[in-house]
């Protein structure tokens, strides 16, 4: 026997340094220390849904599921964008069906056909009279309700983050692609104005080449978690390691590089603290233990050798903050704690509208100055009529929400592609799972997988249709 033993380490020295994949398709394996997930060839009954758009809908016409914190609020937007018919609505508890009747009925609007229990989406769903599918509940049940609405011949819009793993991402890709029907996630704070005027920026080339973006996702959770249904947000993090909700500093980010639209994310890393608070918060609740620290930071490089920095933190008594940093060869622009610009004095894309004598690349521009910008590199989405009145009156965390579903229904009604595409949703959510493999293998490399599967550079850099 003892004879045996070199030969086998000799084979085991040959044997590649790897582990088994947790899912053949949507897994990943372990090569020279990095985490490498696998991206699965594209079947051949779906088709790319870069760049799609759909027959254009005069009216189109909506089942809303879920009325909890969210979806009462999204049926008073739609209710005030022309065009709209809110037919279906669904909760599990049919005791929240009337205050969403109400609403309809105060913006002059028909009752809509109600359903609840828990197969009550599926009903709605089922429905050959609806366009879109309004998905407004808790995570976990937001990739079965999406996939099931567009094997059914629906669009749909999904709360975030519209995956909770990897396979979950795919389930979505593949469902759209197969179906070809529109699947987008409602990240509203691509929609925040400050953010849409930086974007602008970026793209006529203000901030000279953007090399680095930040977001985050801090927003101390406290006075809030008994508002989640069943206490399902607390028990996801309770469970859960790594960044589980990174769509609203990682939307923005991506935007502004032009993520699968000319750069694509390639590498993460992830790190977190130990779960100091989230031990206190779980104690409280009589559990023992508490899965996801206290703060999660995340590293990502793209293909074109920019960098993005996310952070998570929902337990700790810190002030607001979604970090939006944009950071340029040529300025520089920051939204937490204090939104504002800096560019370099000789800048030659900065508009001849503005006072280039008073700018100075190392300092912030003035408020008089930051203002003007504003005005100036206002984004074209927003330049409509009185469209920014009227989404700061009906509101929506100051009027994004409502620019969100405004630009969802404007691009079904015309036929032109959405804002946000289904590879949009797949590697925003993504970093759900990626963080916590990265974390759990000692903050170890993730290779991320490509959703777009080598469409990435497709499309020369993000345009919003008009």
């Amino acid at each position: 026997m003892k004879h045996l033993i070199p030969a086998i380490i000799a084979l085991v020295a040959l044997l590649p340094l790897s582990c088994s994949p947790i899912n053949n398709d949507y897994g990943y394996v372990i090569e020279d220390g990095v985490i490498v997930y696998n991206t699965p060839q594209r079947p051949a009954d779906q088709v790319s849904m870069i760049g799609f758009a759909a027959e254009p809908l005069d009216t189109v016409r909506i089942g809303v599921i879920g009325l909890g914190m969210r979806g009462p609020d999204a049926v008073n937007r739609f209710a005030n964008i022309e065009g709209t018919d809110v037919r279906a609505i669904c909760d599990l508890y049919p005791e929240k069906l009337e205050r969403t009747q109400q609403i309809l009925e105060r913006n002059g609007k028909a009752r809509a056909a109600e359903y609840s229990g828990p197969e009550g989406w599926r009903e709605l769903c089922d429905r050959e009279d609806l366009d879109l599918i309004y998905i407004v509940t808790p995570w976990d049940s937001h990739t079965p309700m999406a996939v099931y609405a567009m094997e059914h011949g629906k669009h749909v819009a999904i709360e975030v983050p519209a995956a909770t793993s990897v396979e979950e991402c795919w389930q979505l890709v593949n469902t759209a692609e197969r179906t070809q029907k529109h699947c987008m996630m409602l990240e509203n704070c691509v929609y925040d104005f400050f953010e849409l005027t930086t974007l602008n920026m970026v793209q006529q080339g203000v901030f000279g080449d953007i090399i680095h973006a930040e977001g985050a996702y801090i927003h101390n959770l406290d006075p809030y978690w008994n508002n989640y249904q069943d206490n399902w947000r607390y028990e996801f993090n309770q469970k859960n390691r790594g960044d589980v909700y990174p769509t609203h500093g990682l939307g923005p980010a991506c935007w502004a590089l032009d993520i699968h639209r000319g750069d694509k994310m390639n590498t993460l890393v992830a790190m977190d603290t130990d779960a100091f608070n989230g031990k206190k918060l779980a104690a409280t609740r009589g559990d023992e233990d508490y899965a996801n620290g206290d703060h999660t930071i995340t590293l990502i490089r793209t293909e074109k050798g920019k960098t993005i920095e996310i952070h998570h933190n929902v337990v700790t008594p810190r002030p607001y903050n979604r970090m939006y940093m944009v950071e340029g060869t040529e300025g520089f622009a920051n939204k937490y704690p204090y939104e504002g610009y800096a560019i370099r004095t000789q800048n030659k894309e900065i508009s001849s509208e503005v006072d280039i004598y008073n700018l100075d690349g190392e300092s912030f521009v003035s408020q008089d100055m930051k203002n003007a910008l504003m005005v100036e590199y206002q984004h074209p989405i927003t330049r409509e009529g009185s469209l920014v009145e009227t989404a700061k009156r009906v509101g929506g965390h100051g009027g994004m929400d409502f620019i969100m579903d405004y630009r969802l229904i404007y691009c079904l009604q015309k036929g032109l592609p959405l804002d946000q595409d289904v590879y949009d949703a797949a590697e925003w959510s993504c970093l759900g799972e990626l963080t916590r493999v990265s974390i759990e293998n000692g903050s170890m490399p993730v290779q991320m997988p490509d959703f777009t599967r080598g469409e990435w550079n497709k499309l020369d850099g993000l345009k919003l249709a008009l």
